[in-house]
C-alpha cells in the first residue's frame, strides 16, 4: 500500500461514537488547523445502533456512518482506522484493519488479556514491515506537562529515579445505585479500574522512568458487588479499585493506586517521581502545571517550583495559544493525532521512527496488568514478569 495517497486526503474511519468517539472526533476536526500534517478526511463513523450512529455522524461532523465495521475496514478510501470500541472488540477489529492494509490507532488498553494482545502484536509486526503504523492510544503521553516531565527525566534533571508513585482516582461509581455498563462486566471490559485507568498510571510510570516492571504485588477490590442492570440486579464482575507495588528494571520501586469509588476525585491522575537529583509531581486536574524540585541547589534554597506549561518552547505548544493561555483535556487527543499523522508521513518518506507507544508496548503493559490480577488471586504474592 502507499501510506500517503497522492490524489486525496488520508481517509479516516472511526469505530465507536460514545465518550472516546467524541474525543477522537474532536481531535480529527482540529489537528489540521493546529499542526502542519497531511490532510485527512473524516469519512465514516461506525456503531451498532443505526439511529444513534447516524445522529453521531451529524453531530460530530463525519461524512458518512455505518453499522458494519468489517465492510468499512476494507474500503479503498479508508487509510486510518481509529478504534474506540470496547476492549473485547479491539483484537478482531485491529487485526482485520491491519490485514486490510490500514494504519491503526487503538485505544488503550490494547486488549482484554495477554493472548489477544499477542495476536495483535503479530499482526502489527507484519503490517509495520509493509509500511503501516500500528499505534496505541495512551493519550496522556501527549499532555504537554507530562511530555515535559519525560524530557526532564531523560535530560538527567532528576538523576537516578529511586521511587515513583501514581494514583488515578475517580468517583463516578460512588453511588451504589449507579447502573451496570459494559465497563463493569468482565466479558466486555476484561478488568475494571485496573485496566481502565490503572493502565494509564502504569504506562506513565514506565514511560516517564524509562524502566519496565520486573515483578509486581497487587490487590483488587470490588467495593459494590451488585448493581442495577436492565433486567434487575447484576453481579459486578470486575474490580472497583486496585493497589500494586512494582519493582522496575532500573532499580526503582513504584506504587500504584486506582479507584472509581474515590469521592471527590473527578479525574485525578497524580504522578510523583523521586530521584537522586530532584523530583517531579503532576495532577491531571491541574493539567497545565508541572512541579519540579532541583535537589542540586543548596538545601536552604530547595522547594518545588510550579512550571506553567504554556510556553511555545514546551512540547506541542507551538501549535496552540500565546503564553499563559491554558489548554484543556481534549488537546492531548489532537496532539496524539498529530503524532500519528507525522509517523505516517515520515514513514512514507523513509525518515520516521514510528509511533510510540506501539502494540508491543501494549502487550508489555498487558502482562503487567495480568500479573497484578494473578498476584491478587494469590493473596498478594509477588509475581515475576
Amino acid at each position: 500500500m502507499s501510506p500517503i495517497p497522492a490524489d486525496r486526503p488520508l481517509g479516516v474511519a472511526l469505530i465507536g461514537y460514545a465518550f472516546m468517539g467524541r474525543a477522537h472526533s474532536q481531535a480529527w476536526r482540529t489537528v489540521g488547523a493546529a499542526f502542519d500534517v497531511p490532510d485527512i478526511a473524516r469519512r465514516v463513523i461506525v456503531g451498532r445502533d443505526e439511529e444513534a450512529v447516524a445522529a453521531a455522524a451529524h453531530r460530530l461532523d463525519w461524512a458518512d456512518h455505518a453499522t458494519d465495521w468489517r465492510e468499512v475496514v476494507t474500503r479503498e478510501d479508508i487509510d486510518i482506522v481509529d478504534i474506540c470500541a470496547p476492549g473485547f472488540l479491539h483484537a478482531e477489529i485491529a487485526i482485520a484493519a491491519l490485514d486490510a492494509g490500514k494504519h491503526v490507532l487503538c485505544e488503550k488498553p490494547l486488549a482484554n488479556d495477554t493472548a489477544e494482545a499477542e495476536s495483535m502484536v503479530a499482526a502489527a509486526e507484519a503490517a509495520t514491515a509493509r509500511g503501516q503504523v500500528a499505534a496505541l492510544g495512551f493519550t496522556y503521553r501527549r499532555v504537554p506537562a507530562l511530555a515535559l516531565a519525560q524530557q526532564l527525566v531523560e535530560g538527567g534533571r532528576l538523576g537516578t529515579i529511586r521511587q515513583a508513585k501514581a494514583s488515578y482516582l475517580q468517583d463516578w461509581l460512588v453511588d451504589e445505585d449507579a447502573g451496570m455498563s459494559w465497563r463493569l462486566r468482565k466479558e466486555t471490559a476484561g478488568s475494571g479500574a485496573l485496566g481502565d485507568i490503572g493502565s494509564h498510571a502504569i504506562d506513565q510510570i514506565q514511560h516517564l522512568t524509562g524502566q519496565r516492571a520486573t515483578s509486581v504485588r497487587g490487590r483488587l477490590s470490588t467495593l459494590v458487588p451488585r448493581r442495577p442492570g436492565p433486567e434487575g440486579m447484576e453481579d459486578v464482575t470486575v474490580d472497583d479499585a486496585a493497589w500494586a507495588t512494582l519493582e522496575l528494571d532500573g532499580g526503582a520501586v513504584a506504587s500504584v493506586e486506582v479507584s472509581r469509588m474515590a469521592a471527590g476525585a473527578k479525574n485525578r491522575l497524580s504522578i510523583e517521581l523521586f530521584g537522586s537529583r530532584g523530583a517531579l509531581r503532576f495532577d491531571l486536574e491541574s493539567p497545565n502545571e508541572l512541579w519540579f524540585l532541583d535537589a542540586t541547589v543548596p538545601v536552604a534554597e530547595q522547594g518545588f517550583t510550579r512550571i506553567l506549561v504554556t510556553e511555545p518552547e514546551h512540547p506541542y505548544l507551538e501549535a496552540w495559544w500565546p503564553q499563559g493561555h491554558v489548554l484543556g483535556w481534549e488537546n492531548a487527543f489532537s496532539n496524539q493525532a498529530r503524532d500519528l499523522l507525522v509517523a505516517i508521513r515520515d514513514g512514507a518518506d523513509g525518515a520516521g521512527a514510528g509511533f510510540s507507544p506501539d502494540f508491543a508496548d501494549g502487550l508489555a503493559l498487558q502482562r503487567v496488568l495480568d500479573a497484578i490480577i494473578a498476584s491478587d488471586a494469590a493473596d498478594g504474592a509477588t509475581v515475576v514478569l
